[in-house]
């Protein structure tokens, strides 16, 4: 619900660990130091990370004093140097740098406190010419998108979701939103990342487009009449919501037009629920089974589950019992359901589906890290249903032109819940296309809110657990990411294949360049087959000499879906060749595809 405001070219750049300040010193050292220290101190505060730590310095010495120190000259230095500061940080020399300078490095890593502390009692000797932290230097993507200045919430380090820097992690390949909203329309600057979607408004006048429910997600425009909703209701134009969120989501990066998305390299699907005055429960309800995978009487099947579905809608009410099933599927599918808080100023428990158990509910912060508040008495929905906060004030993103029918491309600032919401959606993508093996949206939630940054100013009401921090969230899963054996490699097929009725298909993994043989310990085989009876399945690996392994045989009933890793006892078996996974549906009335499989050896 918004509030409307009126190649990625890959460089290596040095990225200091910490700020790059210089402590020097004039005629009187120690005060002289201890000004410069107090600016540095400033300007590390202003652009350092919290729990940033300093462990090597560089420390160079006025021309004609101690430039041209041996080293146990500079030891005795450094002892001095280490007797006027209050923590024992055992200091020794590492090696000289072409400049004349000395890398010099503590024992024990120093807090920031700590770190300026001895900097400045360096900078109080008069021969001491600076004394630098020991940056350092990791590769940065940046974006070339005409408009990416005006994102400040992928880049404001104080208030923003830190998603620029996250993008050094991943970008969302390979995954896929679906956001369920108005529907979608034709954008240069999001085209390419929008895979199939649908319509699911069931009624021809909600709708607009004279055949109810059909494979067309097009937004057909929300515009309505003076009265047209109910006795009161205002006239309005059509706001293109749901092209908005999708660009927010995944806009193409690195064409050098617009913006850019937060999963930039994963896919959108379109569902589309809401039209004139709104949208049925009854409709969203179905779109959010299908978008995660799920099947709906007289609809194809989803060929495209999402990791993350975002809801930027509700309505007021406890959250009914149809509504919470629907989710519940989806979370049974593996899927996370992200929901926008809403923007009435209100107790967020009060409206669904974001009160319902297992969503993950975002409110809207603004440019100075506090909970959003725009002009007509709006303000972002807080309280204990809301999980976390994200980016949601003067957000430029993807729209439709026209007041009505839509008449071509633009781009526009939005204000809203909905806006913040996308950007979780989109780092959801982010985290599972890096996890090895899919985080549950349990876990997602858990994450998101262990990794949530503190607000920046007091909040006048809560709004969640901290704003969205992207990076550190792509980092807990890197960490989380269990390292393979040293020597092991992981071979992996993403490619969907269709799986039919009373039939056997297959997916197959060439392994060459390698001479040695299955460890004795099991080998992993990740498998995620999406089915509708996974009762009807038999899965076996067949190995380039043809022997046979199960790794599931009928069992689930009529569970959908095998999303799991099982090691196989492939001791003694040579690595090279075609190793194939085998799928047999052996009934009638439920099919599916194999979306992806990966072994590890």
């Amino acid at each position: 619900m918004p509030l409307r405001a009126s190649p990625l070219t890959r460089i290596v750049s040095l990225v200091a660990a910490v700020s790059a300040a210089t402590f020097a010193v004039a005629t009187t050292p120690s005060l002289a130091g201890a000004q410069a220290a107090d600016a540095a101190a400033t300007r590390m505060a202003g652009h350092e990370p919290p729990g940033a730590t300093m462990q090597e310095f560089i420390v160079k010495y006025r021309s004609g004093s101690r430039a041209r120190l041996d080293a146990d000259s500079l030891h005795q230095a450094l002892r001095e140097a280490e007797a006027g500061f209050a923590q024992a940080a055992g200091l020794r020399r590492v090696r000289r740098v072409s400049t004349g300078a000395d890398v010099i490095r503590a024992d024990r890593a120093l807090d920031r406190a700590e770190a300026l502390a001895l900097m400045r009692r360096i900078a109080s000797d008069p021969q001491v010419e600076y004394v630098v932290p020991n940056g350092k230097a990791q590769a940065a993507l940046s974006p070339n998108d005409s408009r990416y200045s005006e994102l400040w919430a992928f880049h404001d380090y104080d208030a923003g979701s830190n998603t620029g820097e996250a993008w050094n992690l991943g970008n969302g390949s390979g995954a896929v939103v679906a956001v369920i909203d108005t529907g979608i329309v034709a954008h240069s600057d999001l085209n390419a990342n929008v895979l199939p979607g649908y319509d699911f408004i069931a009624s021809t006048w909600r709708s607009r487009d004279n055949d109810a429910r059909d494979a067309n997600p097009l937004d057909e425009g929300d515009w309505v009449a003076a009265n047209e909703c109910y006795a009161g209701h205002g006239a309005g134009a059509s706001g293109w919501h749901g092209t908005h969120v999708a660009g927010t989501v995944a806009a193409v990066g690195n064409n050098r037009s617009g913006v850019i998305g937060a999963a930039y390299g994963a896919r959108i699907v379109p569902v589309r629920v809401l039209g004139r005055c709104g949208g049925d429960f009854s409709d969203i309800i179905d779109a959010i089974t299908w978008a995660s995978g799920g099947y709906v009487p007289g609809v194809p099947a989803n060929p495209n589950p999402a990791e993350a579905i975002n809801l930027s809608l509700l309505g007021a009410g406890v959250c009914d019992a149809a509504t919470q099933d629907a989710i519940n599927g989806a979370i049974a599918r593996g899927v996370a359901v992200v929901v926008a808080a809403g923007n009435g100023n209100a107790d967020a428990g009060g409206f669904r589906p974001g009160n319902c158990n297992g969503a993950i509910t975002v409110g809207a912060s603004d440019a100075d890290g506090r909970r959003s508040i725009w002009s007509g008495g709006y303000a972002s929905n807080y309280g204990n249903a809301v999980d976390l906060a994200a980016p949601g004030s003067t957000i430029l993103s993807t729209v439709g032109v026209g007041a009505t029918k839509v008449a071509g491309e633009g781009y526009a600032y939005y204000n809203g819940t909905s806006m913040a919401t996308p950007q979780v959606s989109g780092l959801i993508a982010m985290m599972q296309s890096l996890a090895v093996a899919p985080k549950t949206p349990a876990q997602i939630e858990a994450l998101l809110k262990q990794t949530a940054r503190r607000f920046p100013l007091a909040t006048d009401r809560p709004i969640g657990a901290g704003i969205l921090d992207a990076k550190a969230a792509m980092e807990a899963v890197r960490a989380a990411n269990p390292a393979p054996a040293s020597g092991k490699r992981r071979y992996f097929n993403d490619a969907d294949v269709a799986i039919y009725d009373n039939a056997t298909v297959e997916s197959a993994i060439v392994v060459s360049g390698r001479s040695d043989a299955a460890p004795l310990t099991g080998t992993p085989v990740s498998l995620t087959i999406r089915h509708s009876y996974i009762g009807d399945l038999k899965v076996d690996l067949i190995a380039p000499d043809g022997s046979a392994y199960n790794l599931h045989n009928r069992g689930g009933g009529n569970a959908d879906d095998i999303v799991k890793t099982v090691a196989v006892n492939l001791w003694g078996k040579p690595l090279n060749g075609t190793w194939r996974l085998r799928v047999n549906d052996n009934y009638s009335n439920d099919t599916g595809w194999i979306d992806s499989w990966s072994i590890e050896f």
